[in-house]
């Protein structure tokens, strides 16, 4: 398990129950007392320290090595029962954007999302989460298939934003990102999406426009990261944490300004502490938002969908 900077003190703790755990297995003396009162210390720890997390940390949280990623989730909700579809038929198959069929329970759904992958060669092949056009094309190809047999779509997102490159531009970028909210704001399905990373920019509002849009508790969602906010605002990465207050990024700010549906609470310490419970718990958030959308008549759905995107912000008519 790799530590934060912040979280030194349950570092600490987490050693001296691991030299208890090797005392007990090398003298053969029970330790559980002691191991079990450690554990109610980090579990202590964690609570403090969670209390007042700042907007940076939460920054931090959602990029920790530890945590699962898009795919890990799908897997895990599916129970295995997950086909992965490929290529956007322009193109080619842009591994940053994946997405295919799985089944929660009894009910099959169009699953997409990004994904940055675990080492550091699949981040290179996953382009750090980072889509091109052909990924944004092959995810509306698939939303666009969920509509047609009218079953659901989830978009998990998790991504720095849109790649940036050259190469990126020159194949259409913008359009597709573009066409692909365009799209969403009209399919006839159910659709939900959660921030279950990083929300960063069009990369992730590229996938992004849903019935429902939730966020985890320890992720955050922008127009822009706090630290290229920095670099263009001081000319300098040193402001990223005063950025990322000013920002307003995290799941609290974000509900509080109505920009998102709700916010999924996270195992204490973060989604990386307890996977397990955390794929659980997003399982069955999911499930419920669905029952309540599948109740609705399509039409109503997608004018509820559209009033919702369309109320956000404020603007004046000159």
């Amino acid at each position: 398990m790799e530590y934060l900077d912040f979280e030194a003190p349950i570092r600490d703790i987490d050693e001296q129950i691991a030299k208890s755990e090797a005392l007990e297995l090398e003298t053969g003396v029970s330790m559980a007392q002691s191991i079990d009162s450690l554990r109610g210390n980090r579990d202590d720890a964690y609570r403090a320290l969670f209390a007042n997390l700042t907007a940076w940390q939460r920054v931090q949280l959602s990029r920790h090595p530890n945590r699962p990623y898009t795919l890990a989730y799908i897997e895990a909700m599916t129970g295995g029962r997950f086909t992965e579809l490929h290529g956007d038929r322009f193109v080619k198959d842009d591994k940053a954007m994946v997405g295919g069929w799985g089944w929660l329970d009894n009910e099959s759904f169009m699953f997409v999302g990004q994904q940055k992958g675990i080492n550091t060669k699949m981040r290179q092949l996953r382009n750090f989460g980072m889509a091109n056009p052909d990924g944004y094309r092959k995810a509306l190809r698939l939303f666009k298939q969920a509509e047609k047999f009218g079953r659901p779509i989830v978009t998990l997102i998790d991504t720095p934003g849109a790649f940036p490159g050259l190469e990126a531009e020159e194949r259409g970028q913008g359009e597709a990102i573009a066409r692909s909210i365009m799209e969403m704001t009209r399919l006839k399905v159910p659709v939900i999406c959660i921030i279950v990373g990083e929300g960063a920019s069009g990369g992730a509002l590229g996938i992004g426009v849903g019935d429902r849009v939730l966020m985890l508790e320890n992720t955050w969602y922008s127009v822009i990261s706090p630290e290229s906010c920095s670099s263009i605002l001081w000319r300098s990465w040193d402001y990223k944490t005063t950025a990322a207050e000013a920002l307003k990024l995290t799941a609290k700010d974000m509900l509080s300004n109505g920009l998102i549906d709700g916010i999924v609470p996270e195992p204490l310490g973060g989604a990386h502490r307890d996977p397990a419970a955390m794929f659980a718990a997003l399982k069955s958030e999911i499930l419920k938002h669905y029952r309540d959308l599948s109740s609705l008549d399509p039409i109503d759905r997608v004018a509820l969908r559209m009033e919702k995107f369309s109320s956000m912000g404020v603007y004046e008519n000159a």
